[in-house]
């Protein structure tokens, strides 16, 4: 279902796109790659010079590698188009500090520790956020969901909470809630 029409005629000044693809290695690894775009539609003076409408303003890059239980097990970055040459790009490698962390609960609350704020880019760090949910949806697709265990969807949307009526009837095992 498309959103309302808008309350006024308009015209489209930023884009921001965002692409991610989740593909399973023959190792048995799976790739999760993202890519951050941004550009305008018109003429945009940043301090470090006029960008003009269709340049690029961001083009960022992330990959992890994550095994069957969502455990990032490489990671890079790599920034493009940026609005301060010679200084955006020089945190990419700091990415590499995702190695190691299991995708699942305190995820994000790591994430900011290690790459927020100065300590990372905001553009990559919120890609990663990004990657991270499609890396979910990656392995959902391939058959890595252990059916003995508690699927990993459940308790992570208003929808999907073990107490509600969904689970009641797509996971019956798991419900939690009081049956009418």
């Amino acid at each position: 279902m498309p959103l309302p029409p808008p309350a006024s005629d308009r015209k489209a000044l930023h884009h921001r796109e965002i692409r991610v693809v989740g593909f399973a290695r023959e190792d048995g690894m799976f790739d999760i790659e993202g890519q951050l775009l941004d550009y305008k539609e018109v003429d945009f003076n940043l301090a470090s010079g006029l960008r003009r409408a269709g340049e690029p303003v961001h083009t960022m890059w992330l990959r992890i590698t994550v095994d069957r239980k969502l455990v990032i097990h490489d990671a890079a970055a790599a920034t493009d188009a940026m609005p301060y040459a010679g200084f955006c790009e020089t945190i990419t490698g700091e990415y590499r500090k995702l190695v190691g962390l299991h995708i699942g609960p305190g995820f994000k609350d790591k994430l900011r520790h290690l790459l927020g704020g100065t300590h990372g880019c905001t553009h990559l760090t919120e890609l990663v956020n990004t990657v991270a949910t499609t890396a979910f949806q990656t392995l959902a697709g391939a058959g890595a969901q252990d059916p003995q265990r508690k699927p990993f969807q459940l308790d992570r949307c208003h929808a999907l909470k073990s107490s509600g009526p969904a689970v009641a009837r797509y996971y019956p095992r798991w419900f939690s809630g009081h049956r009418e």
